[in-house]
């Protein structure tokens, strides 16, 4: 929501918004004059708003039917979409050509290295990408873009609402089964966002040419060139390697917050999988003596799915400390899984303990540094921010 507020503020529009806490982009908003409301979300902001004016509350598919800020836009009679309907409108009404990078993993990353390149390049191109980004601010729009490069997301059946020039797709698994109740369903959604777009790229083989940084997976970056490709044939593909592999990666994605301390987006066992290939990485490189994992799953829901995927998906993890699940967009009859049944599955489940963010796991964690191991938080949840304000640098 915060980077389509960035673009939409660039395309010329007055924008403003609210939020339960502040975002990883707040600063960015506030920089960029967006006002942001943070705290209680009774009506009151957006109340004091309609004297000045508002055309359209876009809103996010977290918010449940009854939020009060939706009902008084409703009764207000403001039209009211969710952000796939927005973005629709701006990628028409400024003429841009989509590219629209969807999978259940990789996307983040894969989007973000289109971004650098297209940027490196001098690319009149404009973006959304759902996380903070060092190189750019995390949405963009300026007079003139061609092409838009969005992160199309698959929950709630959002990507099908565009009609894309190009379609990239690192992978496609199975994820959200509050909203698609089998693996058919969700297939058959990516085969329509496929039908629906001009041109698709899909699996592109021959990443060996690509020198990147662990964190970074060649799948990602081959996908990224042949993207490129696409929209300036006319550069060569040696120099759009060149430029790929010097990507210096993207927020929340292998992280490092402080010497030791790492904190990654993971929160599904196929994405675990594939941080823990990079874990034990970057383990073997710097000589950590081993690996402590703070875990927190993401969605109920997706819990009761995958709960038995989780069996060795930290394989070489010396600790784990297991949260409680970080809970939204829930199904309030499904029975909340407690840590301890989800550590019953794993097949090195005398290593996890359940744990909590308190001071406890702050002088656990403590203490596996000073003895030299490397520490990494997997989260979709707000223990990466717990995470940073005890670990990082700055404080």
């Amino acid at each position: 929501m915060g980077p389509l507020a960035l673009m939409a503020k660039q395309a010329g529009m007055n924008v403003c918004g609210s939020d339960l806490n502040e975002g990883a982009i707040y600063d960015e908003l506030i920089a960029a004059g967006i006002g942001v409301e943070i705290g209680e979300q009774d009506g009151e902001f957006l109340k004091a708003q309609l004297d000045k004016g508002v055309d359209w509350f876009v809103y996010t598919s977290a918010l449940p039917e009854t939020h009060a800020e939706l009902l008084m836009a409703r009764e207000a009679g403001i039209k009211c979409t969710k952000r796939d309907d927005f973005t629709a409108f701006l990628v028409e009404k400024l003429g841009l050509k989509m590219v629209a990078v969807a999978g259940t993993h990789g996307k983040t990353t894969t989007t973000a290295m289109i971004v650098w390149a297209a940027l490196e390049l001098g690319l009149p191109v404009s973006y959304i990408v759902g996380t903070t980004l060092g190189f750019a601010t995390s949405g963009a729009y300026k007079p003139g873009d061609k092409y838009f490069v969005y992160e199309a997301d698959e929950y709630d059946r959002n990507f099908l609402k565009y009609h894309p020039w190009l379609a990239v797709i690192p992978a496609v698994s199975y994820d959200h089964p509050d909203i698609y109740p089998t693996r058919e369903d969700y297939e058959a959604a990516f085969l329509q966002f496929e039908a629906q777009s001009e041109k698709v790229i899909k699996d592109t083989g021959g990443a060996d040419e690509f020198r990147l940084a662990g964190e970074v997976r060649r799948h990602d970056a081959a996908l990224a060139l042949e993207a490129i490709m696409e929209m300036v044939p006319e550069v060569s593909r040696e120099k759009i390697v060149e430029i790929l592999n010097r990507f210096p990666g993207v927020g929340r994605r292998f992280e490092k917050i402080a010497d030791g301390v790492y904190t990654d987006y993971a929160h599904h066992p196929e994405e675990i999988t594939a941080t823990m290939d990079v874990v034990k990485d970057e383990k073997r490189l710097h000589g950590y003596k081993g690996v402590v994992v703070v875990y927190q799953p993401h969605q109920n829901t997706r819990q009761h799915e995958v709960r038995d995927e989780y069996k060795n998906a930290f394989d070489g993890v010396d600790k784990i400390y297991w949260l409680p699940t970080y809970l939204t967009r829930e199904n309030p009859y499904l029975p909340v899984l407690t840590p301890k049944e989800l550590i019953e599955g794993l097949a090195n489940k005398e290593v996890a303990e359940v744990a909590d963010t308190d001071k406890d796991l702050v002088v656990n964690l403590r203490r596996y540094l000073d003895e030299g191991y490397l520490v990494i938080l997997m989260t979709a949840g707000p223990a990466d921010g717990w995470l940073r304000e005890n670990f990082s640098k700055e404080n």
